[in-house]
């Protein structure tokens, strides 16, 4: 008997001209634009035309290098960025339906700070924000930085628990702070004078090993209740924080056995933290290269590797390389999914070339196999937040009285 597929949700990672390091050199990338609100605009216009889920933007505390614990001082890539909340805040306005995850580094930036931020892309984005925190903390990183000098032990791999841990709590405090205003908490009743009732606004008085904050936040809580908290994990440690810490994971099996390990993996972890009852989303990652047909692909995958100086043996791969077609990538996004896998991230390897094959091919073709969530603009316009769109549910607010 044959059964109905789940559908396959999908989200686009946004990294510059795109994340071959060549892209910037292919025709109709226009590098000159790389850092205007119009090129991140158009970008956000075009997977919204072609019903993405969401879209995460990267961001870091250190020039970007190819290799991720060290400078390569290279001068043939894009280097430099724009700040990733702040971008999205700028462009969300501009789109009525997609939603925005943007990258936090946890090891540098306190969560008060944050919270207000991403609460803030909530409300301009009326109700389509996540974060995605990133733990950082490599030593050169610290140096550029300066704000942690003499913490080498845990910059060093193996601090890496403490890292996770710290930024467990970093995450414990967002939420916390997102809550510590009760959704009812303003009255702007202007016949009173009465703002806000100060009873529903609440001390959060956490007390932990690298936080200590009073609260409430300084912002009403957003409109989700709880924006998305996401991560990135390649191995036990970051499936654990995913597990007990994040609403979405991203992962980068390079199989669907590997898939499936994976799954198993952080729900087993869920299951220990005794969040097994609890929805926490499985993205697997994909850096795409999408043409008319697979040789094609491959050609172009050859030539940009060429010109970057690919592979380079010293520098290792996180994510799964697809070259090929939207029919074929529908392949192997429906059999990882009946591994077990709730949606895909994809990164396109050259911007917007690569994109409008997903939107303009790869999204049809799942939606002709039934496969997508959504089969018209109609469909796609029906969630109201992004938790909705993921079927996530808005959390209760952990202070307000039963």
């Amino acid at each position: 008997m044959s059964t109905t597929p789940a559908p396959i949700h999908l989200a686009v990672a946004l990294e510059g001209a795109g994340w071959h390091p060549a892209a910037w050199r292919e025709p109709g990338t226009h590098p000159d634009a790389l850092f205007t609100a119009a090129h991140w605009t158009g970008l956000a216009r075009e997977a919204e035309r072609g019903l993405i889920d969401f879209l995460t933007i990267e961001d870091g505390l250190r020039l970007q290098s190819d290799h991720p614990y060290r400078p390569d001082h290279r001068t043939d890539r894009v280097r430099g960025r724009l700040d990733a909340v702040l971008t999205a805040a700028r462009i969300a306005p501009a789109t009525s339906h997609i939603g925005f995850v943007p990258t936090v580094t946890t090891f540098h930036t306190e969560p008060f700070h944050s919270s207000k931020a991403v609460a803030t892309l909530d409300y301009v984005s009326t109700g389509r924000a996540g974060v995605r925190v990133q733990i950082g903390g490599q030593p050169d990183e610290i140096e550029h930085i300066g704000r942690r000098r003499g913490e080498a032990d845990i910059a060093a791999p193996a601090g890496a628990e403490d890292r996770f841990a710290e930024a467990a709590d970093y995450v414990e405090v967002l939420r916390r702070l997102w809550d510590s205003w009760e959704d009812d908490a303003e009255i702007r009743d202007t016949a009173t004078g009465r703002f806000i009732d100060r009873d529903k606004l609440h001390y959060i008085d956490f007390e932990g090993r690298w936080f200590s904050v009073k609260g409430p936040s300084i912002t009403p809580r957003p409109p989700q209740g709880q924006p998305l908290v996401a991560a990135l994990g390649h191995a036990d440690l970051p499936y654990r924080f995913i597990a007990r810490s994040a609403d979405l994971g991203f992962v980068t099996p390079q199989d669907a056995g590997q898939a499936r390990t994976t799954v198993e993996r952080i729900r087993a972890e869920q299951a220990a933290a005794g969040r097994a009852d609890e929805e926490v989303r499985v993205f697997a990652d994909l850096l795409v290269l999408l043409d008319d047909s697979e040789q094609a692909a491959r050609d172009r995958r050859d030539r940009l590797d060429e010109l970057a100086g690919l592979p380079d043996p010293e520098v290792p791969i996180d994510a799964r390389v697809f070259a090929g077609t939207a029919a074929q990538l529908a392949d192997l996004l429906q059999e990882w999914a009946e591994a077990g896998i709730n949606g895909f991230r994809l990164r396109p390897a050259v911007l917007p070339h690569d994109l409008r094959r997903i939107t303009e091919e790869l999204v049809p073709e799942l939606q002709r196999r039934g496969a997508y969530p959504y089969r018209s603009a109609e469909d796609y316009a029906r969630p109201a937040t992004l938790r909705a769109r993921l079927g996530l549910p808005r959390p209760a607010n952990r202070y307000a009285a039963a």
